[in-house]
C-alpha cells in the first residue's frame, strides 16, 4: 500500500435515498493508490449501494465523490473508462465461451487491436483456462468463473478496481487464491475497493470501513481497529467483535430502524 501516495477514491458526504429511505448517510473516506480497501457490513448495509455510486451508475443524492479525478456526478462516463468493476454474480455471458467473453469484453473497453490478443492471452492464463478456451462460461466451476470475471474486468488495465462481494459462494480455497490475485494487482498500482461480508476476508485489506445502517461506523487497518475494543486477558479481539460492538453502541444511539419499503 501507498500510504503517502496520490488519492484514487475521495468521498464527502457521501447519500443516497430512495423516497424517504436513506440508505447511505454521509459517508466521508480517501483511498490512496495501490490500496486494498474494504466496506465490510452485513447484507443491507448500504456496501453496494455506496460502490455503486462510484462506480458512476447510481447517482448521488447529495455529497461529492471523485474517482481518478472524475466527479461520479457530472462525469460518469470519465470514471466508467478509469475503472474496472466486478459484480458478485460475475458480469459474465454464460451462453459465451471463454474467448467469445473475453472478446466481448475487449470490444466493450475498445482496447486497441494491437493489444486485444495480448491482453486476451493474459486473461486465459490467469485465470488458469488455456485448456478450456472454448468451453462455455456456464460450465465452468465456481472458482473458474470468479478469476475469468476478474480477468474481463481489467482487460483495460484500469487504475482503480471495484469489486462487489467478488468472493461470495466461493471455496475456501478458491477465495485464498482470489486474494492473491489482488496483492499482485495492488502491488502493480493498482487501487482495489471490495465490498464483503466475510471477516476473515476483511483482515487481507489494508483498511476497512465498517458500514451499518447507511452509516460508516468505523475506518482503519484492521490492527487498528482491534485496538479499539479494551483486550481481555491475553485474548485479543478480533474484526468480529470490533463490529458488534460499534453495531451495538450505534444501535444504542440510534434507536429502532426506520421501517424499509420494499
Amino acid at each position: 500500500m501507498n500510504a503517502a501516495g496520490e488519492i484514487s477514491v475521495g468521498v464527502r458526504d457521501l447519500t443516497r435515498r430512495f423516497g424517504d429511505f436513506v440508505a447511505v448517510n454521509g459517508v466521508s473516506f480517501d483511498v490512496r493508490k495501490g490500496e486494498v480497501f474494504g466496506l465490510l457490513g452485513p447484507n443491507g448495509a448500504g456496501k453496494s449501494t455506496i460502490l455503486r455510486m462510484l462506480c458512476g451508475l447510481l447517482v448521488p443524492t447529495e455529497g461529492v465523490a471523485t474517482i481518478a479525478g472524475f466527479d461520479v456526478r457530472t462525469q460518469p462516463e470519465a470514471v466508467k473508462r478509469h475503472i474496472g468493476y466486478m459484480s458478485q454474480r460475475f458480469s459474465l455471458y454464460e451462453d459465451l465461451t471463454v474467448e467469445e467473453n473475453i472478446d466481448f469484453f475487449g470490444g466493450i473497453y475498445r482496447i486497441p487491436a494491437g493489444r486485444k490478443r495480448e491482453r486476451k492471452e493474459w486473461a486465459v492464463r490467469m485465470a488458469g483456462l488455456s485448456d478450456h478456451r472454448r468451453a462455455r462460461a456456464a460450465h465452468l466451476s465456481t472458482g473458474w468463473k470468479q478469476r475469468l470475471a476478474l480477468g474481463c474486468a481489467i482487460l483495460h488495465e484500469p487504475p482503480i478496481l471495484f469489486l462487489d462481494e467478488p468472493t461470495s459462494g466461493t471455496d475456501p480455497v478458491s477465495r485464498r487464491s482470489f486474494w492473491d490475485l489482488i496483492y499482485s494487482l495492488a502491488d502493480g498500482g493498482t487501487t482495489v475497493f471490495v465490498t464483503t461480508h466475510y471477516m476473515d476476508e476483511a483482515e487481507y485489506c489494508d483498511r476497512l470501513g465498517l458500514v451499518h445502517r447507511g452509516e460508516l461506523a468505523a475506518i482503519g487497518s484492521p490492527a487498528e481497529l482491534k485496538g479499539r475494543i479494551p483486550r481481555a486477558e491475553a485474548i485479543a479481539p478480533s474484526l468480529e467483535d470490533v463490529f458488534v460492538s460499534l453495531v451495538e453502541e450505534q444501535d444504542r444511539r440510534a434507536g429502532p430502524p426506520a421501517e424499509v419499503r420494499r
